[in-house]
């Protein structure tokens, strides 16, 4: 039996006139976020094909009932748009295999062209046809459509084949680590921490990217008809989202925000950071949060949730600090602190890698051998970054 954790105390704290206050810059401070105590942790992989593509063979009923059979909160099959002329609506969004008793369902697709690919998310079924119709045309017009339809809009496999292309102005996020099988997760990371050195607020996603699979219809009975399906399957990896509450937009809505996880699998570490940025030994800020550096230490704070090491888990821990390495740091349980102090008035921004021994999953039994060690990341917490939009 592992140890419990010990879990520090999380609470908001407000000014104390109910009114914000002004940084030591004359700026002021970025907006209180939602609460850290009273949301959800929910998983599920962001990047998924099923029969609808044409290059891919994974029925979508299995493909559904193994997201189902490995815990996955919600569901979303994002299969390319260029294979049915933009109709997804007409094609995977009406199979009616498209459903789940216990999972959120979410809409979208691989938007397939020749500048590159992205996923669009989204709670409802949308306009996807005009998306796709518009995918030839300059980036503003491009991004303005976007913008009316309201998906969450993530760049696929940064570095890797098909790579994005377009303006990432009109993205909301990208894909940071994609099976090894398709693309270089380090080149990725670096394209990430390019763009987030430049002001812009990329939410870091998960996608596996899975094609084929298992096929038949009972789990006891399926059989992998492509060795793919042993390394890359669903939930490798794993997209953790800290929702408000538990229901598809609030999934989209914590995608948004920037409050993501990633994780080798759906059994392997979720890493939660945490930063107490007034020094009152409460945690107040979480992935995907702003503050205001007002020249004062603050506090981070790296808990590791769940996973299967046993009694004595061993990690490493690197935080990457404006797209250096600030420090690699050897954890031996389950969580680790450190302090640094922001710039007042400059922009910069804090993430965690973790590896570890990996967690073994049943689905796809050869994509730990395949993650080099990796198996969680965070989100950035930021400092004085331009608000999202």
């Amino acid at each position: 039996m592992r140890p419990l954790l010990l879990v520090l105390p999380i609470l908001l704290v407000a000014c104390q006139d109910g009114a914000p206050s002004t940084a030591e810059d004359g700026s002021s401070p970025a907006p209180v976020p939602p609460s850290l105590t009273e949301g959800v942790w929910l998983k599920g992989d962001l990047h998924l094909h099923s029969h609808h593509s044409s290059d891919a063979t994974s029925p979508l009923p299995v493909l559904i009932r193994a997201a189902e059979a490995v815990g996955m909160d919600y569901f979303i099959a994002t299969d390319h748009d260029n294979h049915v002329e933009g109709d997804v609506a007409g094609h995977t969004w009406a199979d009616p295999d498209y459903r789940s008793d216990s999972m959120l369902m979410l809409y979208g697709a691989e938007w397939t062209t020749h500048r590159g690919h992205g996923n669009t998310i989204s709670a409802s079924p949308y306009d996807h046809q005009s998306f796709y119709d518009i995918r030839d045309a300059l980036d503003t017009e491009i991004g303005a459509v976007a913008e009316r339809l309201g998906f969450h809009l993530s760049a696929c496999h940064p570095a890797g084949g098909d790579a994005w292309s377009f303006s990432y102005d009109f993205a909301d996020g990208l894909e940071v680590w994609n099976s090894a099988i398709w693309s270089t997760n380090s080149g990725a990371m670096v394209v990430w921490d390019d763009l987030l050195k430049s002001g812009r607020r990329l939410t870091g996603r998960g996608g596996s990217d899975a094609h084929h699979g298992p096929t038949g219809g009972d789990p006891s009975a399926w059989t992998y008809n492509t060795l793919q399906g042993f390394a890359n399957y669903i939930g490798t990896p794993t997209t953790w989202v800290y929702a408000r509450e538990r229901s598809a937009a609030a999934v989209v809505e914590a995608l948004d925000a920037g409050r993501v996880a990633v994780s080798a699998n759906p059994n392997a570490e979720r890493v939660e950071l945490r930063a107490d940025t007034d020094g009152d030994g409460e945690m107040d800020r979480m992935m995907g949060d702003d503050a205001v550096a007002d020249g004062q230490p603050v506090t981070f704070r790296v808990d590791l949730v769940g996973g299967t090491q046993g009694l004595l888990p061993l990690y490493q821990v690197r935080v990457v600090k404006d797209g250096a390495e600030f420090g690699s740091f050897p954890v031996v349980g389950r969580s680790l602190e450190f302090t640094d102090t922001p710039v007042a008035g400059q922009r910069s921004y804090y993430r965690v890698e973790v590896s570890g021994l990996p967690s073994a999953y049943f689905m796809a039994p050869l994509s730990s051998l395949l993650s080099t060690g990796t198996i969680g990341l965070s989100n950035p917490i930021y400092f004085g970054f331009h608000p999202r939009g």
